[in-house]
């Protein structure tokens, strides 16, 4: 695929003497929304935190937009356009709804500046009524759309998103997938993981499954949803 934007290549990491991943590879290219799918426990995580640099693999490689990243700090990673909403959100609870998002203002490695504050308020009406408000005054989902609205915030080539709507109510939840389509309609590169597999394939291009740091299963969205042995197997549903 041309320009591959993340690119992993045979990746163990480990956490102590546990295996995780397994010479996985992986890669997202430019314009690209790639689902990450699999069982609790199944690496998902680890996945995204090898790439960001967080987790550094014990062996393989960690390209951004070409660049051997492995050793390299996380800030590196976010400085080559790659934003990352981990799952515990990671919002500053004690600044201010306002005071998240503008702090995380600057323009893209393109010099692309589409993602304004206003821009970003617009697609996050809830977060409007709320601009004063501390970050740890917020509810799970507005603090799930502030924490999006912070990493569009940075203009970035890729938006990597763990647990989307994980533990969120059905409407804040639909909210949430709402979003992910306008960021997929703007051009950006996402990396989504989720529990719905049915939401997930309705916005993204392909998807990849992990089986115990493995990759079980690679394919279309169409090819995913026409195969429902592959999603009893993999996913239990």
């Amino acid at each position: 695929m041309a320009d591959l934007l993340i690119q992993g290549q045979g990746l163990n990491t480990f956490y102590g003497a546990s295996h995780i991943l397994r010479g996985l590879d992986f890669s997202i290219a430019r314009g690209e929304t790639v689902g990450l799918m699999g069982r609790n426990g199944m690496g998902k995580s680890t996945l995204l935190k090898t790439l960001m640099g967080i987790v550094p693999p014990r062996s393989g490689e960690v390209r951004i937009k070409g660049q051997v990243m492995n050793g390299r700090p996380t800030f590196e990673v976010a400085q080559l356009g790659i934003a990352y909403v981990p799952e515990g959100r990671g919002i500053f609870g004690n600044l201010s709804v306002v005071e998240n998002l503008k702090m995380a203002a600057r323009a893209g490695t393109r010099g692309q500046r589409e993602w304004t504050y206003e821009r970003v308020l617009d697609t996050f009406p809830r977060l409007q009524e709320r601009l004063s408000h501390g970050g740890q005054q917020l509810s799970g989902g507005e603090q799930q759309m502030l924490t999006i609205g912070r990493a569009l915030m940075t203009n970035p080539d890729v938006l990597i998103l763990d647990e989307a709507t994980e533990g969120l109510a059905p409407l804040i939840a639909r909210d949430i997938w709402r979003i992910c389509s306008v960021i997929k309609d703007s051009g950006i590169s996402s990396i989504i993981v989720d529990k719905n597999w049915k939401h997930v394939t309705q916005i993204t291009d392909r998807n990849v499954i992990l089986v115990k740091g493995e990759v079980a299963f690679e394919g279309s969205s169409e090819h995913l949803r026409d195969n429902p042995a592959v999603l009893a197997q993999h996913l239990g549903v």
